[in-house]
């Protein structure tokens, strides 16, 4: 598929929109918009076999995931948001990279509800930050078994109350190893599986 190759091409090596210029940035949310007119799944929300799965993230223009690269003597690592599609829950982990020993991971639980055929409200829940030798952490799945299974992680685990902790996505564009969405705060998401 044309669109997707060039969607491709466009974002490598801009990691994950950190190293995109101005005009690069341009350019992607226009092969973005190209593609997302070219859907192959007009029902994303109901292709449940289709969005479970661990998604990893390649390219975004969210401010709040590409400014956990600010962090002191941290960089951004790969950024997943892990779907489980069955019981209406998701999972977005950022893994934090850089001295050793130090390690992070930065992950927030929800809970989302189909309202159309490409949307769901999002509703966060939990959120966990610790060191990834602390708590073990070798992959999001392994990650996410940890968590449901209510497990005492050695980190700051706390829920997630207030009301802003609320959003939405739409997801634009999905097949068997790509999606891409938009939120509520008027980013992008593309993310690859497998």
């Amino acid at each position: 598929m044309i669109g997707k190759a060039a969607l491709l091409e466009a974002i490598a090596g801009k990691n994950r929109g950190l190293l995109a210029t101005d005009s690069q940035k341009q350019a992607i949310l226009a092969t973005i918009a190209q593609l997302e007119d070219r859907n192959p799944t007009p029902r994303p929300i109901e292709a449940l076999d289709l969005l479970d799965g661990d998604w990893r993230l390649i390219y975004t223009t969210s401010r709040g995931i590409l400014s956990i690269d600010q962090v002191p003597f941290l960089q951004l690592g790969q950024v997943y948001q892990s779907i489980r599609a069955p019981e209406a829950k998701l999972y977005n982990i950022a893994e934090l990279i850089g001295l050793p020993f130090v390690e992070t991971i930065v992950s927030i639980g929800a809970r989302f509800k189909p309202v159309s055929e490409r949307r769901v409200d999002v509703k966060f829940e939990r959120s966990v930050i610790g060191l990834q030798r602390l708590i073990g952490y070798q992959t999001p799945d392994r990650f996410i078994e940890q968590l449901e299974s209510g497990q005492k992680l050695a980190a700051i685990d706390f829920s997630v109350e207030n009301r802003d902790q609320e959003g939405w996505l739409d997801i634009t564009y999905l097949d068997a190893d790509l999606r891409i969405g938009r939120g509520n705060e008027g980013s992008v998401f593309v993310l690859t599986k497998g």
